[in-house]
C-alpha cells in the first residue's frame, strides 16, 4: 500500500468519478483506474460500486476513507510540529471570523504585539463552514456568535457583549443617553442582509421590544450603515467593539435599557490538531482582548 495510492484514494473518493478525478490528479484514466484497483486487491474488498465512469463509495469505502483522512492529517499536523520546533514556520495563524467589523481592530492590536506573525484569514458564514474548516485543519481558530460544536471541538465563551443604538446628531433621541427600544419603534433602520447573523439577533431585539422594524436600508457593509446614520438617514444597532474601533463623531450610541440588547461572541478550536507558538499567543491574546468588549464606548 502506497502513499500515492491513498492520495489517489482520496481524490477519486471525494469526486466519485474518474475522469474527473483524473483531471484534478493530472493522471491518465487507465492509470488511475489501476491504481485503485491494485489499492482494492490489497485490501481485499472493493471500495466503490462502478457504473461505467460514475463510481459510489461503498460501506467499506467510506469506513476506509475515514482512516485514510485522518492518516493525511496525522501527517499533516507531524510536518506543522517539526516546522514549529525548527522555527521554520515564520508564524502563521489561520483564522475564520464572522465578526468583520471586529477584524482589523483585533488583528492591529495582535500584530503590535507579534508583528512577526503572519494572519490568514478563511471566509466562513455558518457554524458548519467553521466545523469543517477545523476538522480539516483549514483553520486554527473560528470566532462566531454562535457555538461551533464538534466531537473534538473546543468552544470557549469570550464575552456578552452590548448592542447600542447609534442615532445622528441632533436626532430627538440624541441627548437621552439610554431608551427603551420601542421608542425606536416608527424610525427607519439601517440594517445588514437579512443572512448576515447580526441582523437576525437584532430583528430577535426588535419583536422582543414588541415591534418589526422598518428596513429602510439593507448594506454588506458595516462602514456603510454607520455612514448612512451620520447622514441623518436612519438608525442601527451598533456592537461595542464597533463603536471601540471606528470613532464616528457625527453619531451618538444609546444604550438600550430593555430588552437587553447582547450578543456571545466565543472561540472554536481542535482539540486534537497541532497548535504553534504563534496559534497560542494568538488565542491568549484574543480571549484578553474580549474580556475588555463589555466596557464602555
Amino acid at each position: 500500500m502506497e502513499f500515492l495510492q491513498l492520495h489517489y484514494f482520496q481524490v477519486v473518493a471525494r469526486h466519485e468519478h474518474m475522469t474527473r478525478a483524473a483531471r484534478e490528479l493530472n493522471v491518465s484514466q487507465p492509470s488511475l483506474s489501476n491504481s485503485i484497483q491494485r489499492l482494492e486487491q490489497q485490501l481485499g474488498l472493493p471500495l466503490f460500486v462502478r457504473h461505467g465512469r460514475q463510481i459510489r463509495l461503498n460501506s467499506f469505502g467510506k469506513a476506509f476513507l475515514q482512516r485514510v483522512d485522518r492518516a493525511f492529517l496525522e501527517l499533516d499536523e507531524g510536518r506543522r510540529e517539526i516546522q514549529d520546533m525548527a522555527g521554520l514556520d515564520r508564524g502563521v495563524v489561520s483564522l475564520a471570523i464572522t465578526l468583520p467589523n471586529i477584524l482589523p481592530v483585533l488583528l492591529r492590536d495582535f500584530l503590535k504585539l507579534r508583528p512577526d506573525v503572519r494572519i490568514m484569514q478563511r471566509q466562513a458564514i455558518s457554524p458548519f463552514e467553521m466545523r469543517n474548516d477545523l476538522e480539516s485543519g483549514e483553520t486554527d481558530f473560528c470566532i462566531s456568535t454562535r457555538p461551533v460544536t464538534g466531537p473534538d471541538i473546543e468552544w470557549l465563551s469570550l464575552v456578552d457583549e452590548e448592542i447600542f443604538l447609534s442615532v445622528p446628531n441632533g436626532h430627538r433621541l440624541a441627548g437621552r443617553g439610554s431608551i427603551r427600544l420601542i421608542e425606536a419603534k416608527d424610525e427607519p433602520f439601517i440594517a445588514m442582509g437579512s443572512g448576515y447573523s447580526f441582523r437576525q439577533i437584532t430583528d430577535e431585539f426588535c419583536r422582543a421590544a414588541g415591534f418589526e422594524p422598518q428596513i429602510a436600508f439593507e448594506l454588506e457593509e458595516i462602514g456603510a450603515v454607520q455612514t448612512l446614520v451620520e447622514l441623518g438617514l436612519g438608525v442601527t444597532f451598533t456592537p461595542v467593539l464597533t463603536l471601540k474601533g471606528f470613532h464616528r463623531p457625527a453619531s451618538v450610541p444609546l444604550r438600550i435599557r430593555e430588552p437587553d440588547c447582547r450578543r456571545t461572541i466565543g472561540l472554536a478550536w481542535h482539540k486534537r490538531r497541532f497548535i504553534s507558538r504563534a496559534a497560542v499567543d494568538f488565542r491568549k491574546f484574543a480571549v484578553d482582548f474580549f474580556k475588555q468588549a463589555g466596557a464602555n464606548p
